[in-house]
């Protein structure tokens, strides 16, 4: 294994420190471990608080700021912070308008911070949450009860902060936040994997032919493998599946393409090519499109393709404006 590290044991807490001294006029850290917050408190509105483990960035620490979130929570790799760390994060934002979690599917995620929430009611704090799910590859895995919450979190976060950064209820950032969910839809591939720096070894072996379809965000191999095929032949099956759980048909989505960590923008760019053609093809508009790393896993060469589909008051949100590291 060879990384640009100095110990396993401090990749997480360095990585955030890192973070924070590069972007002094967004983040600041709390005392009590891998925590980021808003530079500046803004209070009065509803704060949002979203995380899990690290080697995902930018997400999640690379999305607090105006506009999006108010806190992150970082866990040591592909691994759930602790129900502590996130109580600590809730209580350092907390307003009178309430905290909304953002959680991905994945048991020790959900699990935790529900327990933060239950922490922080006691209290008094007004703690809701919402579990992202957009992964249509995998249906309860090793990691999950129901499907996997992948890229597309990273349009809750926008939208949802977008909400509450105009001062809307607790209640209607929460729903604002579901609407998301229910209309967004992710799924990946790979050709080769990741190593978490503690572990030292890939999470599993791809042969120079061969690339995995269905993986999900923690280095988990995916559906099935086979063949390695073109840039296109893999965004159509792809594709094919996320348009098999909804019907987009005659409407007006957003894209993003997420590289996994190691993958070009010359290849990211080459997949959004195939994807612009074929939801022309299909009478599918494409309102606004984002290439790029939003939520990776660490180094592995993969991407995957979000598709959300939209109206006005989505559409909206989604333009409003946003100061984030990772978001502008």
């Amino acid at each position: 294994m060879k990384k640009f590290i100095n110990d396993a044991a401090l990749v997480e807490e360095q990585m955030i420190l890192g973070m924070v001294k590069a972007y002094p006029g967004h983040l600041r850290k709390l005392d009590c471990g891998n925590v980021v917050v808003r530079a500046e408190k803004k209070d009065g509105k509803v704060a949002l608080i979203s995380g899990g483990g690290s080697g995902h960035e930018p997400a999640h620490g690379g999305f607090v700021g105006t506009g999006m979130l108010d806190a992150a929570v970082a866990g040591a790799v592909f691994t759930s912070p602790t129900p502590d760390q996130i109580y600590e994060g809730i209580k350092a934002i907390a307003t009178d308008a309430g905290v909304l979690m953002v959680v991905k599917n994945y048991t020790g995620d959900v699990m935790n911070f529900e327990m933060a929430a239950e922490m922080a009611q006691m209290e008094g704090i007004t703690v809701d949450f919402v579990v992202t799910n957009d992964d249509v590859a995998v249906k309860d895995s090793l990691y999950t009860v129901g499907r996997r919450g992948v890229a597309g979190t990273v349009l809750v976060h926008k939208i949802a902060g977008a909400l509450a950064e105009q001062g809307a209820s607790l209640a209607e950032v929460k729903a604002v936040a579901e609407k998301v969910i229910a209309q967004v839809r992710t799924m990946g591939a790979a050709i080769e994997p990741c190593t978490v720096p503690a572990a030292g070894n890939p999470g599993f072996e791809l042969a120079e032919d061969e690339m995995e379809v269905g993986i999900g965000i923690h280095g988990e191999p995916g559906t099935h493998r086979e063949p390695l095929k073109t840039a296109d032949e893999i965004t159509d099956m792809l594709l094919e599946q996320i348009l098999a759980d909804i019907d987009y048909s005659g409407s007006e989505v957003a894209v993003m393409v997420n590289g996994a960590g190691a993958t070009p923008l010359m290849e990211l760019f080459i997949i959004n090519n195939r994807i612009a053609d074929v939801l022309k093809e299909k009478g599918i508009t494409v309102y606004k499109t984002f290439v790029g790393e939003y939520m990776t896993s660490i180094e592995m060469q993969g991407f995957s393709i979000s598709l959300l589909r939209l109206d006005d008051e989505l559409k909206g949100l989604l333009d409003a404006p946003a100061d984030t590291p990772a978001w502008k």
